[in-house]
């Protein structure tokens, strides 16, 4: 797109509002702030009982289309009943079928009927249609685009990426104006798969308003020595295996004894109760805490009263990986010390040994050691804390980036 936008964007996100997705919040949010009209379509109805602040500031309205088809069949059939008549509807349908063929699934079938529906119910004034993940809500959005004969285009963030096939970033890449991804070697994976030019590298950022920095710096100088007063460690992230919250807990269970700490996890998922019988059986369950999804602000605090952040991310065996995971950049805002994988998103934020340390991904034994060096030397966590955070605001700012982004969809970079 260039120029001013002409009509709304309607964004086709796979859930809306979600706890574990502020970055895309933030967004839509300071896209709005700019000018750009939108239009929220989701996939999926919101599962989290609370939201964040930013999800009350954004004006744009939502769309629900069917989770599952046959829960309104009815509205399928009419979305069908009115699309099959239309000029464009015969290669749309071919399009998927061909698709089909190599993705003989539910899932695909489900995308297709979702299309159909956002088509034929896609308000005139919607000029151009934006996917938030390259894996289903790409999918929807380019069968949709090419039923209404609109442009499409894009953002790539992680699991959606590696767990799609290779001749479908291929297809899909090749069909958008245009794709953004959060790190650079999400970039060089998809730029060797798309045309040139078409995939472009632009970071969430942070925006720094909503995690402003403590007015003081905290002077707690915590070593693990006194059983009254332990260590805080903060994780958060959801429950799936590629966050490695399995090796944080090996990795406790391996410190001395005469270091005392504790644990509070932030975050849900679907191992929840796995993780929790681990770490029964591991003796550390009177050391965790387990608080759940969070809202922001509560968030906040966790941030704040932590001495050492952590996220133990690596490689799920569906190839599903974190980018460059926002917890770690809102970790940094308020100064705290990091330990993480050596991931490649991750290691454009973190610089080992000057912004963070970096362990290998999988490695408890490795974690283990991070974990005890910081825990009895405060003055390096205070250290790598503040590096973090000048790193932090130099490079990862929320307003050079959404800058680009926005110059992307024709809208003034200023707000």
């Amino acid at each position: 797109m260039s120029g001013s936008p002409a009509g709304r964007v309607a964004f086709v996100l796979k859930g809306y509002p979600r706890l574990s997705e502020t970055f895309i919040a933030q967004e839509i949010a300071a896209l709005e702030q700019r000018g750009l009209q939108i239009l929220i379509v989701s996939l999926r109805h919101p599962t989290d009982a609370r939201r964040h602040p930013v999800h009350a500031e954004i004006r744009a309205r939502v769309a629900y289309l069917p989770e599952y088809l046959y829960q309104e069949p009815f509205r399928v059939l009419r979305a069908w009943s009115r699309v099959r008549r239309w000029p464009s509807y015969r290669a749309a349908r071919a399009l998927w079928l061909r698709d089909l063929a190599r993705d003989p699934t539910p899932n695909r079938v489900r995308r297709f009927g979702q299309a159909l529906v956002l088509a034929a119910e896609l308000p005139a004034d919607v000029r151009h249609l934006h996917a938030h993940f390259l894996h289903t809500p790409a999918s929807v959005t380019r069968y949709a685009a090419q039923l209404c004969g609109l442009h499409w285009t894009g953002s790539a963030h992680a699991k959606d990426i590696w767990t799609t096939p290779e001749w479908e970033k291929r297809e899909k890449l090749a069909s958008c104006d245009w794709l953004v991804t959060c790190t650079a070697a999400n970039r060089d994976h998809l730029a060797a798969l798309a045309p040139p030019g078409r995939v472009e590298l632009v970071y969430h950022g942070l925006d720094l308003a909503r995690f402003p920095p403590l007015p003081a710096p905290p002077t707690a100088a915590r070593n693990g020595s006194d059983a009254g007063d332990p260590i805080k460690i903060l994780s958060v992230g959801r429950l799936v295996e590629k966050k490695g919250t399995d090796v944080l807990l090996e990795a406790l269970a391996r410190l001395p004894p005469e270091l005392h700490w504790r644990l509070v996890h932030v975050g849900g998922g679907p191992l929840k109760h796995r993780l929790e019988r681990r770490a029964r059986a591991l003796g550390l369950a009177d050391r965790i805490a387990w608080r759940g999804m969070l809202p922001q602000q509560e968030l906040l605090e966790q941030y704040r009263s932590a001495d050492l952040f952590v996220l133990a991310s690596r490689i799920a065996r569906s190839g599903d990986r974190d980018g460059l995971p926002n917890v770690l950049m809102e970790a940094q805002s308020q100064g705290v010390a990091c330990v993480a994988s050596d991931l490649p998103g991750i290691g454009e934020l973190i610089e080992n040994g000057v912004t963070g340390v970096l362990v290998s991904p999988g490695s408890a034994a490795a974690l283990a050691q991070a974990l005890a060096a910081l825990i009895s030397d405060p003055a390096r966590r205070r250290e790598l804390g503040a590096a973090g955070m000048a790193r932090l605001t130099a490079s990862f700012a929320l307003e050079p980036n959404i800058a680009r982004l926005a110059s992307k969809f024709g809208v003034p970079a200023a707000a």
